[in-house]
């Protein structure tokens, strides 16, 4: 029925679509498998896409040629820039989308690719032949091969779903969970955990009253996660603000003798960063209040997802709960929050590029390597699909670094430090978060890309204009100066202190209170040049000017780890023979295999000294 494959991605999730996308992209053969081809590219539990450091994966993505940006774009309904107000570092992109539409897009996006088939059914196994992943057998009975299998699961591995005293097997409220995957590859010597998460109540829009609650409207001025020219909706829709009360605490704690979190019934571990309100209650007694977001699911229906309310208590405690809430008094639940429990592989049984270590050709991607989060999925699915497809083709693999990318964080994270809790993504993660921008991930990353075939051409040369046109507004600023009678008024309206002779625009520019457009209504060229430039090429032209020493010393100190980082280790090699490293140094270098000095230098519990024995014998 089948012919063989090159590659075979199982999960259509997130990191599903990323992986068969860019796999396909590339000229591999995919076919991706779905228990549901409904629920392709399911927005499973909040209806948006980025936030703090998620934006900066999604637009990283973008920029290397994925769909995530692209998508998210089209199916927005709502689009903001968070913490404006810091450091263009922690600019983050964020947009609440249309959940219906989103899948639809993906699965329309997928479908037009000629290089993707999609089938529907479970995969059983994953055929092992020589130490060497080669096709799958589904629940079927179908034996379909292929060169390499990426697995993408979710929450679906012996998924178990928790509503109070009830447990359901379940990847997702009302599908069934996969099993037989996770017995196999432990039978096959890979470790498995449990780990946990959840999802808020959705309501009936219509019974709330929106009078009682702090509306929340998208940037005026409104952007894009995508680099392209995606058409984007014309319009927007508000969203709300409203929060717990006392007597709300009150009322969730008369359930938590049901709760399976307190009771011990869920045994993995929850997101640390995204608690669900009874641990908020808990965790944080001193409180008499919590945030909800009140988020529409889409532009035409009228559900809604309560953010900040996630729960596993029984249903009838979350609507008692859910209705003293100020606008939800009369709300009316359409489906009630869950705790979903899952298997998960310790991410340090892989390789950077996502590789398990254990079984050649056979790759992780997504929540199975314990991460949370739709962004951090679909970046792992991304580079998951392109490394299958270079492995298979003996081509160099694709390893993003940490001063080059967000993605190079997470994926470095995981692989040389694992984790026991569902990994999200922040921008204290990154140590070089000044160069890893939002707004400069095409600059670091399409010409990458753009190596491996991702992007075309023409792409790659709207960057390099993007790029020679800040420079150009750059060294303007740098040659012209300005002088008294046309700077000192303007900077007296912006209470800045007065210039006592002829500057350079630049200087002027690097003044806290100052910004490129108060620079203009100085300098009529400079008014002309802003003009004639988008938007981002000007912003990003005045972020070079007002943070130039600053970079300076990141990328002094990130040349200083080069020398680590690009002193290769053969991941072959036998550190049981190193006696002058330490027990706990040797145990845990066997275990990652890691592919560089930088990245042993930050395994725990491997000591600057073992990192000296060991540069020290390599040498």
């Amino acid at each position: 029925m089948f012919n063989k494959y090159n590659i075979i991605v199982v999960g259509g999730g997130h990191a599903g679509c990323e992986a068969a996308a860019a796999a396909a992209n590339m000229g591999s053969s995919v076919l991706l498998i779905t228990m549901n081809m409904a629920t392709i590219a399911q927005m499973s539990c909040n209806p948006a896409m980025g936030g703090v450091a998620k934006g900066q994966i999604v637009r990283e993505i973008d920029a290397m040629g994925g769909y995530s940006g692209i998508i998210a774009d089209k199916t927005t309904i709502q689009f903001r820039m968070l913490n404006r107000s810091k450091g263009p570092a922690m600019w983050s992109p964020r947009t609440q989308n249309d959940r219906m539409r989103f899948a639809e897009e993906w699965r329309l996006q997928l479908e037009s690719m000629p290089n993707v088939d999609i089938w529907q059914d479970t995969v059983k196994e994953i055929r092992v032949y020589n130490g060497k992943a080669c096709g799958v057998v589904t629940s079927l009975g179908l034996t379909i091969d292929s060169d390499a299998v990426i697995l993408t699961n979710g929450t679906f591995l012996n998924g178990t779903i928790h509503i109070g005293e009830k447990r359901l097997g379940g990847g997702r409220t009302a599908e069934k969970a996969a099993t037989g995957l996770t017995e196999q590859l432990v039978s096959l010597g890979f470790e498995s955990g449990r780990m946990k998460t959840g999802t808020p109540p959705r309501v009936d829009g219509r019974s709330l009253d929106y009078t009682r609650m702090e509306e929340q409207w998208g940037d005026e001025d409104r952007g894009r996660f995508s680099f392209t020219d995606v058409e984007l909706p014309t319009e927007q829709r508000c969203c709300w603000i409203t929060y717990t009360n006392e007597a709300v605490h009150e009322t969730l704690k008369e359930g938590f003798e049901k709760s399976p979190m307190f009771t011990g019934r869920i045994k993995g571990l929850g997101p640390r960063y995204c608690p669900s309100i009874e641990d908020k209650i808990n965790r944080f007694a001193e409180r008499d209040r919590h945030q909800i977001f009140v988020e529409p699911e889409g532009w035409k229906t009228v559900e809604i997802y309560v953010n900040g309310f996630s729960t596993s208590l029984p249903e009838d405690v979350q609507h008692k709960a859910l209705r003293l809430i100020p606008g939800f008094e009369k709300a009316k639940m359409f489906r009630p929050g869950y705790a979903i429990e899952y298997d998960y592989f310790p991410p340090m049984q892989l390789d950077l590029t996502l590789e398990t270590h254990r079984v050649k050709h056979l790759f992780f991607a997504g929540q199975i390597n314990g991460t949370t989060g739709y962004e951090e999925a679909a970046s792992q699915g991304f580079i998951a699909g392109v490394n299958a497809h270079q492995r298979i083709n003996d081509l160099h693999e694709l390893i993003l670094k940490r001063s080059e990318s967000y993605i190079g964080v997470l994926i470095d994270d995981l692989v040389t430090k694992g984790t026991e809790e569902p990994y999200r993504m922040f921008t204290s993660r990154a140590e070089h978060r000044l160069l890893l921008r939002q707004d400069n991930a095409d600059v670091r990353l399409t010409p990458i890309a753009h190596q491996l075939g991702l992007v075309s051409d023409e792409r790659l040369d709207l960057v390099k204009q993007k790029a020679a046109a800040a420079d150009h507004i750059v060294e303007y600023l740098r040659k012209q100066s300005v002088g008294l009678d046309e700077m000192n008024p303007i900077l007296a309206e912006l209470q800045s202190s007065p210039i006592t002779q002829k500057n350079k625009l630049f200087t002027i520019l690097t003044r806290p209170q100052v910004n490129i457009y108060d620079l203009a209504k100085a300098d009529t060229t400079l008014a002309q040049l802003i003009a004639r430039s988008d938007k981002d090429i000007v912003e990003q032209a005045e972020i070079k000017v007002k943070y130039e020493s600053y970079f300076e010393k990141e990328i002094e100190i990130v040349n200083k780890m080069k020398r680590m980082e690009d002193h290769e280790i053969n991941p072959y090699f036998d550190y049981s023979t190193l006696v002058s490293l330490s027990k706990e140094a040797r145990e845990k270098l066997i275990k990652v295999k890691p592919r560089t000095i930088g990245q042993a230098s930050r395994i725990s519990g491997v000591s600057p000294s073992d990192i000296s024995v060991l540069m020290v014998h390599l040498s």
